[in-house]
């Protein structure tokens, strides 16, 4: 059985990583969505290419992301990363990771994560404070 790929999970799942609650993405998204609209759009399996275009033009994020994205294989991979024998993939090879080494590593993503998330934060105010204004 092939494993389905929940693409409205997907959306959920990086709008709350850049701290976009549901109301402001339909403001971005337009007149027509409202919070309501998001939160089933989010129980979707599948969502309509053109639809996922828009998002990811609002969230920054890559089209691709929302459709490929695998929480099930993202755990496995990094599970068996955090091991002195680590196997990735199906080559039959064994990779020696230094877990200092790792560690480091992932701390600079999430350097990398925490400042565009401080960014798109910014962003969201500023679109809070219009939609303020304009109300």
């Amino acid at each position: 059985m092939e494993h389905q790929i929940h693409q409205g999970r997907n959306v959920k799942r990086f709008r709350e990583m850049l701290g976009i609650k549901q109301e402001v993405l339909a403001f971005d998204l337009g007149d027509d969505w409202n919070q309501k609209k998001i939160s089933l759009l989010e129980q979707k399996e599948q969502i309509e290419v053109s639809l996922l275009q828009q998002i990811s033009a609002v969230l920054k994020i890559p089209v691709e992301a929302f459709q490929n994205f695998d929480e099930e294989q993202a755990i496995n991979i990094i599970s068996n990363t955090f091991n002195e024998e680590a196997f990735i993939g199906n080559t039959g090879g064994t990779y020696n990771i230094n877990p200092v080494e790792k560690i480091i590593e992932l701390h600079d993503q999430k350097i990398e994560l925490y400042e565009r998330m401080l960014a798109e934060k910014e962003t969201m105010m500023a679109r809070l404070e219009k939609l303020l204004e304009s109300k």
